[in-house]
């Protein structure tokens, strides 16, 4: 076989140019890391090397998004803390008030911090987070939830939504609880029956909360009323079902009085005319239940005779009764925040752990063996040595070397 001249050349520089761009591919993945520095290097582990990426990038932003609904969560369990604080403060104000020695003067001084405590409760219910959004206002973060119109009427002007964010792929958790549900949503009584005394009644009865004593009883949920007929016998009328459960029932008072399995006491000395109802639970406002009895305790009581005492008595009574459930209410959605709380917490305790399988499988794929490139940077600065050497020595044999 001829080899001209050219071609001699022509072959030891592609030599010479091969091994040294092996040689600078080499350095390149020694000074990067990385084993593969194109697609080219390695197609399928490219292919792998984008998909994990993906994930790792998704991860990352559930990540964030973890520590967004945590921030969010926390923020409400510390305002919902606040508010159940409250709640315990005013009731401890109602039993103060409902102290026979205390004077109206006494009672209209409970009733103006009350006042406080009410704009306090306000304030709070319309809270907002650090982005400025109302935290009770459901899906319209942006319009305040709750607007006073006189002292207890309060409306809502938000909806029954709650916001979500997602922190997995199939997982989007509430950060958030509607205002209604917490400040307005609440079963009076006991949460099934409510035990009350009529506006009209003029004697000194005060009726206890009732107590449930048969909750599989069918008729639990009429509305029954206890009607006194003298100041010693009561009649007992079920108005749902427009019967009569007893007539001239004598009255001991503080005696048990039980029907359609429920159970309450009146104490006092009810007259004729008087009348007490017992009816199933319904929603009541905490601002109309806080509002009411502001106004009770601003309503002068000296003077006004016993049945004054006894009205008073009674809506005392029943606001702490109020209060009982709408502090029950607030512990339940704590209770709910506080779950919320855990499975964050949890979910982003995965999303770490799959954040370092994501970085290990990415290192797997790409990442250099360093002894081994190290070895093979030594190797081919040996061969490109040896290929210039050679070259120099092959370019030196010429004809004219001869002549």
């Amino acid at each position: 076989m001829r080899i001209s001249t050219n071609t001699m050349y022509d072959l030891g520089v592609a030599g010479i140019q091969q091994q040294t761009a092996d040689l600078i591919k080499t350095q390149q993945q020694v000074s990067s890391g990385r084993r593969i520095l194109s697609p080219s290097d390695d197609p399928v582990a490219s292919a792998r090397v984008l998909e994990v990426t993906q994930s790792q990038s998704l991860n990352t932003q559930y990540d964030t998004n973890t520590g967004s609904a945590t921030s969010s969560l926390g923020l409400e369990d510390s305002i919902l803390s606040s508010v159940g604080n409250l709640i315990q403060d005013v009731r401890t104000s109602a039993l103060q008030a409902a102290n026979t020695p205390l004077t109206d003067k006494d009672r209209a001084s409970i009733a103006m911090d009350l006042r406080g405590r009410y704009q306090e409760l306000l304030g709070l219910a319309n809270s907002t987070d650090g982005n400025g959004q109302y935290m009770f206002s459901g899906y319209k973060g942006a319009t305040k939830p709750f607007v006073e119109t006189t002292l207890g009427n309060v409306t809502y002007q938000g909806d029954q939504g709650q916001r979500l964010i997602q922190i997995s792929p199939s997982r989007q958790i509430p950060v958030s609880d509607s205002g209604a549900s917490i400040f307005q949503q609440i079963k009076n009584g006991n949460g099934t029956i409510v035990a009350m005394a009529t506006a009209a009644n003029t004697g000194t009865g005060v009726i206890d909360p009732a107590t449930v004593s048969n909750l599989a009883n069918p008729n639990l949920l009429d509305n029954v009323s206890i009607t006194f007929t003298s100041a010693t016998t009561y009649d007992v009328t079920d108005a749902t079902t427009s019967t009569t459960l007893a007539t001239g029932v004598t009255f001991t008072p503080g005696g048990s009085i039980s029907y359609n399995g429920w159970s309450t006491n009146v104490n006092g000395s009810p007259l004729a005319g008087d009348k007490f109802t017992i009816s199933p639970s319904s929603n009541v406002d905490i601002f109309k239940t806080l509002g009411d009895l502001i106004t009770q305790l601003e309503t002068p009581v000296q003077g006004g005779g016993a049945g004054a005492t006894a009205k008073l008595a009674n809506n005392i009574n029943t606001a702490l009764q109020n209060f009982d459930q709408s502090l029950q209410n607030v512990l339940t959605v704590r209770a709910s925040v506080g779950a919320r709380m855990k499975e964050t917490d949890s979910v982003k305790s995965t999303g770490q752990d799959l954040q370092l399988q994501y970085q290990q499988t990415i290192s797997q794929l790409q990442d250099l063996d360093y002894a081994k490139a190290i070895t093979d940077l030594t190797r081919q600065q040996t061969t490109l040595e040896a290929a210039q050497k050679s070259f120099l020595k092959v370019q030196g044999l010429s004809l004219f070397n001869f002549m």
